[in-house]
């Protein structure tokens, strides 16, 4: 084993289960109470060893002379041979060999990082096998000087975990505990991670705890993953509050608790947990902040959700204006408005936001409170949705232009400087990223890269036809009005192409070249506004401190009173047409995008104003 010098450090998740190197040899422990014997299988050893049954459907073996860099299987009672559903590393994919890790041979320099405060937070969000041409966590390690150049203060990975075959949004893991290989190896993401560490970036993952993928997710076999008592939009839901339910609870939270501590995260996005059904007295999601909190008491931890249910009660803070539980949600109704005024578009889910008046008044609510909807009926989906949100603080909320979803979500992975016009997304920059609620860019935005980002997904190829009929069956329900099954666009919407995964490759060779480099320094512009600007004053805002109105169909005025005292002013007019009828302009000019003067806002104008 190696041994950190006095200025690195080594770290290590002791988990109940996986392997893991110990006193000159490896403890292999796995779950399977639907086995009676479980054997170990050693790549280049004939003799398969028995795991000793320790009770309540564990097995357990301490082989001597086993170390890192040891591949392994587990071998079942009808002879079929699995990976370790808890493997830190499947260097042939997900149905090859497990191998075992020994994480205390990478030393870490980032001994003094403590992270950031959220109220810091510019997050990117990028995928690492389009981040760069080579696709690997080694070369996303060559730009983060950009991120840092360009005022980004926070990475956002999309998630990780296994998956089947060579591309993937990620979305379909397979294997919590195991960065995918290709990728790279884990000490390869723990390097990326620790020389972000050293330019001051945090570095949040997005984890997956409402599915596993279809392939490669070998549990079921072995144990009560699974449960028939509620449905997911992915079949059978994880066994949360079933028989067996305690052990499925603390294999999510191991996962949780191993990527902050052993890969020294400084925080999770956790995907779609309205899909998360859990009638148990402590939800998974109580338990899982909790535990995650407790395990870093001394440093800063942001927790981050999406869920479209818009419920108040996971973000609610205590007397001290800390968050009881999450941090902050991602923000779909203020992307879904800002698009909307941009493009025009007003089907799908647009088509909430359809009524050019209604619209003004949920952006300016989304803007002001967060939710736009707050237990009213979105026609839409028709049904009641979100919760009273007017109390919480505005960092509680993530605000973006475009995400993975947002692009993904479309016939051709449109991004949406190819369906508004310049002035009509420089004003959605402007909007967001002075928000007071948290911005997030999604990588290669920075430029307006005209990549597209259409979902992709390697699957076997007896199943190529029937995910490709699917997502197209899929994509006529999207916000669009392109037929996914022209044969204009069907190789754009075949997920399982390895020509549509190469398609979304970043251009970085663009990001010199004009329009590009304008419009990287109209970001970086608006990021050094954020960080003189509006950054110094999030701290201590607390809820119940805004106001909106609209001025006109697509106008709005919003205002903030900050944790300073200051009162932060919104003026937008998201129009075509000049907006003339305006209550007096107050306030310190801090940034204006368009043209403004007393009782008048130019059309695609935002004005930002700062009273103190």
């Amino acid at each position: 084993m190696l041994r950190p010098s006095p200025n690195t450090i080594a770290r290590s998740h002791k988990m109940r289960f996986g392997a893991e190197p110990r006193n000159g040899g490896t403890r292999f422990k796995i779950w399977a109470p639907k086995c009676k014997s479980v054997r170990l299988k050693l790549k280049g050893r004939r003799t398969l060893l028995e795991l000793e049954a320790v009770g309540e459907g564990w097995h357990r073996l301490d082989v001597d002379g086993v170390k890192a860099g040891a591949l392994y299987k587990y071998v079942l009672p009808d002879g079929s041979e699995i990976p370790d559903p808890s493997s830190r590393h499947q260097p042939d994919d997900v149905h090859g060999f497990s191998e075992v890790i020994e994480p205390m041979d990478f030393a870490w320099s980032d001994v003094d990082w403590r992270g950031r405060p959220w109220e810091e937070a510019i997050i990117y969000e990028l995928h690492i096998g389009t981040f760069t041409e080579e696709g690997t966590f080694r070369a996303a390690m060559a730009k983060l000087d950009h991120l840092v150049a360009l005022g980004i203060t926070a990475i956002q990975i999309m998630p990780l975990a296994d998956f089947y075959g060579k591309f993937n949004w990620g979305y379909d893991g397979a294997m919590w505990f195991a960065p995918d290989s290709s990728y790279g190896r884990p000490e390869d993401l723990k390097a990326f991670i620790d020389a972000a560490h050293r330019r001051s970036l945090m570095v949040f993952l997005d984890v997956v705890y409402n599915h596993f993928g279809p392939h490669g997710n070998y549990l079921p076999a072995i144990a009560p993953i699974f449960t028939k008592k509620h449905k997911s939009p992915w079949g059978e839901a994880i066994n949360f509050d079933g028989p067996g339910g305690a052990v499925v609870r603390e294999y999510v939270i191991e996962s949780a608790l191993y990527w902050v501590t052993e890969f020294n995260f400084d925080g999770l996005r956790f995907d779609a947990v309205h899909a998360i059904a859990d009638d148990s007295t402590t939800h998974i999601l109580e338990v899982l902040a909790a535990r995650i909190r407790a395990a870093r008491p001394h440093r800063h931890t942001h927790l981050i959700v999406e869920n479209s249910e818009n419920q108040e009660i996971w973000l609610r803070r205590n007397s001290g204006a800390e968050p009881v539980h999450y941090t902050a949600q991602w923000n779909d109704d203020v992307h879904h408005l800002l698009h909307a005024a941009a493009t025009g578009e007003n089907t799908g889910y647009y088509a909430d936001f359809d009524n050019l008046e209604e619209r003004s008044d949920k952006l300016a609510r989304a803007l002001a409170e967060g939710f736009a909807y707050q237990g009213e009926v979105k026609p839409h989906e028709g049904m009641k949705r979100g919760e009273p949100s007017v109390g919480l603080p505005a960092t509680s909320f993530v605000v973006y232009m475009q995400d993975h979803d947002q692009i993904g979500n479309r016939v051709k992975g449109d991004r949406i400087a190819n369906l508004a016009n310049e002035d009509a997304v420089k004003a959605l920059t402007a909007v967001y990223l002075l928000s007071p609620q948290i911005p997030m860019l999604f990588m290669g935005e920075e430029w307006s890269s005209r990549k597209p980002f259409p979902f992709f997904s390697h699957v076997p190829a007896e199943l190529r036809e029937v995910v490709r009929k699917g997502r197209q069956e899929e994509l006529k329900s999207t916000p669009e009005h392109e037929d996914p099954t022209k044969p204009s666009v069907e190789e754009a919407v075949d997920p399982t192409s390895v020509k549509t995964f190469r398609s979304a490759k970043l251009d970085w060779e663009h990001l010199k070249q004009e329009p590009h480099a304008r419009w990287l320094g109209h970001y970086r512009s608006l990021l050094d506004v954020r960080k003189m600007e509006i950054i110094p004053r999030l701290f201590g805002q607390e809820g119940f401190a805004s106001h909106y109105e609209v001025l006109g169909p697509k106008a709005v005025l919003v205002s903030w009173k900050m944790g300073d005292g200051s009162v932060l002013r919104l003026y937008a007019n998201l129009d075509n047409d000049a907006q003339t009828e305006l209550p007096p302009l107050i306030g310190r000019t801090i940034y204006l995008q368009g043209f403004a003067e007393e009782g008048r806002l130019g059309p695609w104008t935002v004005l930002w104003t700062i009273t103190v």
